[in-house]
């Protein structure tokens, strides 16, 4: 059983800076393509940034030059580095795991992230 577990989220200011951490557990970390998505009220989930398993990143226009994906296999974990927060970053944030052969996906339970003063 795949499972990923978000953390890192919280209230911040903006300009503020947030760093999400997603730890997956249950399978080889390394066959996943990683991504984080967004869900804010009333929206749709949109793809905030992904990382595939051979390190290839790719961000969505509004997070460019703000946002930094990572991913430490040896931790089996994927990180959101987020700076220049915005109140339009509010969102929900979730970490998504995509396995490379088969496709099959599996989700985190979500992160609160706020950014308000």
């Amino acid at each position: 059983q795949v499972q990923l577990v978000e953390s890192g989220g919280g209230l911040v200011q903006p300009g503020g800076s947030l760093r999400l951490s997603c730890v997956v557990s249950g399978s080889i970390f390394r066959l996943y393509h990683m991504g984080w998505y967004r869900q804010a009220p009333g929206k749709q989930r949109d793809l905030v940034a992904s990382i595939t398993n051979l390190g290839n990143t790719n961000y969505a226009d509004s997070v460019k030059g703000r946002f930094t994906i990572s991913r430490d296999n040896a931790k089996t974990t994927v990180y959101l580095q987020m700076n220049s927060l915005k109140p339009e970053d509010t969102a929900v944030y979730y970490c998504n795991a995509k396995r490379v052969v088969g496709g099959l996906n599996y989700w985190g339970q979500g992160t609160q992230v706020t950014v308000s003063s």
